[in-house]
């Protein structure tokens, strides 16, 4: 009998590419003032055209803007309005912008399945090297927000970046923390091990995380953390099947949100749905699509985010977990 490895059919929206933070292995951002931010009319326009694709999430993914800018609250306001649109067109918004205040999450859990942030590396030493002129990777307060999400009950993803200057130790000091946080609340769905691989816009001259090493780092992570929380691998990040399959092997469980193009990584396509199960069913795994709130946590949502995993209430994607 197959075993089952899930992925979001999804679609991401940015409302902006600026952010203050400089990490050196970014490839993503964009200097505050030189990034156009997009409007609810563009964003409606895409999201028409993706009615009948089947896609069910819709990632908010965002740069940052500094939480004392005289322009904090009008970036928080388009990422609030982006969801309630998305959430009107019968899509469920994920939303993954940088730290936000206890008010600011309490305020998107109205209009999110679920939320997420990478705490990437919990080491203090990063802050000297990729992290020196990025103030909000901090780790407590990246720790915080993972306490915020439970204490509000919100349904979380978080993950770590894998080879950014980091040690071994280091992984497992940062899943550990993981772990505490989760049993002192239950609300972490997903943890992402994601390895670094270079881009054609990051400053920081250094290799790729080693693909070698992730089923090592899949299976001690599966030890370490909670059973009830699932690992997830970017199949985009391991392009090779043979280790995609030993990472699975390992105790990885999902692979994300598949859509055109992954925002963080864009020099690394998303390979089709398609695709990935011809790799997958030969070696006994079969792939199915999910929601981007897992079913354990559909009761922590509130009443019209419940009805808005109902089939009937958004007809163009099925709940196959």
């Amino acid at each position: 009998m197959s075993q089952l490895v899930t992925y979001s059919p999804a679609y991401t929206l940015v409302p902006t590419y600026e952010c203050f933070n400089r990490c050196t292995y970014c490839n993503f951002r964009a200097e505050p003032g030189k990034s156009s931010w997009i409007t609810l009319s563009t964003a409606e326009t895409l999201l028409k055209e993706l009615q009948s694709r089947g896609v069910c999430e819709i990632l908010i993914l965002s740069g940052e803007v500094h939480p004392h800018s005289s322009r904090r609250q009008v970036w928080f306001q388009l990422i609030y309005e982006l969801c309630e649109l998305a959430l009107s067109m019968g899509f469920l918004p994920h939303t993954n912008v940088g730290p936000l205040s206890f008010v600011e999450m309490q305020q998107l859990k109205m209009v999110n399945v679920s939320m997420g942030l990478m705490l990437e590396q919990l080491t203090p030493q990063l802050l000297k090297t990729v992290h020196r002129q990025a103030p909000s990777k901090v780790p407590q307060v990246r720790l915080q927000q993972l306490t915020w999400a439970g204490e509000l009950q919100i349904p979380f993803t978080t993950g770590l970046l894998l080879g950014i200057g980091e040690t071994q130790n280091d992984w497992w000091e940062t899943l550990e923390a993981i772990a505490h946080i989760h049993e002192q609340w239950g609300h972490i769905q997903e943890v992402i091990l994601q390895p670094h691989s270079p881009g054609s816009n990051q400053t920081w001259d250094a290799p790729a995380f080693d693909p070698h090493q992730l089923p090592q780092v899949v299976a001690s992570a599966r030890k370490i953390l909670p059973p009830e929380i699932t690992l997830q691998i970017p199949p985009n990040l391991v392009q090779d099947p043979d280790w995609l399959l030993a990472c699975l092997a390992a105790g990885a469980r999902d692979l994300g949100g598949i859509g055109p193009k992954d925002e963080v990584n864009p020099d690394y396509p998303h390979p089709h749905s398609q695709r990935l199960a011809k790799i997958l069913e030969p070696a006994g795994w079969q792939l199915v699509p999910r929601l981007p709130v897992y079913p354990p946590y559909y009761n922590w949502l509130p009443e019209r985010l419940q009805s808005a995993i109902n089939p009937s209430a958004s007809p163009h994607f099925q709940i196959l977990r």
